[in-house]
């Protein structure tokens, strides 16, 4: 009876070992993705994906990736608190306004940014060598506000009255406007700096141009460059404007020029990133990284569309340019 009672536990033991086994065998990971700006999908998303699945991520297998693209920063607060409460594993934060949303959210859950422009700046970490607490991911080369208005002024040399975009609801905008200004002063450019807050301010603001009022157009506060960049591009090139943007998607539409990171450069270590925290590592251990590289763009096209030469020395420069 004694021997039957000791068979019988061992067997116990060993079958719910084997239970145990298969749950974590079937365990689906989750991770939460998200981004502000209904016009466009971050350029990274699909290699992000691609990469992780080189890595043994298969969606629909073993993990899946919940991605939501948001209008506002209203609604990344509420799809953080989402995520959290879903008891997501890993959130991928696209840009200062979902981090910000996901900071709020949560102190536990690990989160990974992509795309953030100064992460010590806005409070998201304590240091690039050693972020701390839950969050480390990749930044762009800060606020390249400068560099790109003195580009801007060697591509349209009759630039003087340059429109400034800005939202006070941006925490970072006071910043922007600083390096703006003491740039506009170096340049001898003068800014003309007006605020919007959504697509209607934007439409109601361009629709009141005269011809002569500006020169150019300049996105200082970096939730404009993510909410509706499609929408200002369009804008400014019915009323014959150069834009500069940051990213040579935009270029690609109509902006006149960029300057700034590669999106794509993030994927593989973005990648990696991930599937370390996902192990075990903690995020905040993992150092914020910088792009290798930065992108110069000219868009001859739109040069032509709206009347501007732009000097051949200055072409001679670009990293890419569009015909």
């Amino acid at each position: 009876m004694k021997r039957s009672l000791m068979l019988l536990v061992a067997l116990v033991i060993v079958a719910r070992g084997m239970i145990a086994e298969a749950q974590q065998a079937k365990k689906v990971l989750r991770i939460g993705v998200f981004h502000v700006g209904l016009d466009h999908v971050p350029p990274s998303l699909e290699p992000l994906r691609q990469e992780l699945k080189k890595l043994g991520y298969e969606e629909g297998k073993n993990f899946w990736l919940d991605w939501r693209n948001l209008p506002d920063e209203a609604a990344a607060r509420l799809t953080a608190q989402e995520f959290v409460r879903a008891q997501v594993d890993l959130i991928v934060a696209y840009e200062n306004q979902t981090v910000r949303a996901a900071k709020a959210a949560t102190s536990e859950v690990p989160i990974v940014f992509i795309a953030v422009t100064d992460p010590v700046a806005e409070g998201f970490v304590k240091s690039f060598a050693h972020p701390g607490g839950n969050i480390t991911g990749f930044a762009t080369w800060g606020d390249l506000y400068g560099k790109e208005m003195e580009l801007f002024k060697e591509i349209v040399p009759r630039l003087r009255r340059l429109l400034v975009l800005i939202n006070q609801q941006d925490p970072g905008t006071q910043r922007a406007l600083a390096e703006v200004r003491k740039a506009g002063g170096v340049l001898k450019l003068q800014p003309v700096e007006r605020e919007v807050t959504n697509e209607a301010d934007a439409e109601r603001l361009f629709r009141s141009l005269k011809r002569g009022d500006v020169d150019g157009v300049f996105i200082a506060s970096s939730n404009l460059r993510s909410k509706f960049p499609s929408l200002i591009v369009t804008l400014a090139l019915e009323r014959r404007l150069p834009l500069a943007m940051h990213r040579m998607e935009w270029v690609e539409k109509g902006a006149l020029f960029s300057y700034g990171f590669i999106p794509t450069q993030f994927a593989r270590h973005g990648a990696a990133y991930i599937d370390k925290i996902l192990k075990g590592t903690k995020a905040g251990d993992l150092p914020v990284q910088q792009p290798p590289q930065i992108e110069f763009v000219i868009n001859l096209k739109t040069a032509k569309q709206i009347g501007l030469t732009i000097p051949p020395n200055v072409l001679a420069r670009a990293d890419k340019v569009i015909k």
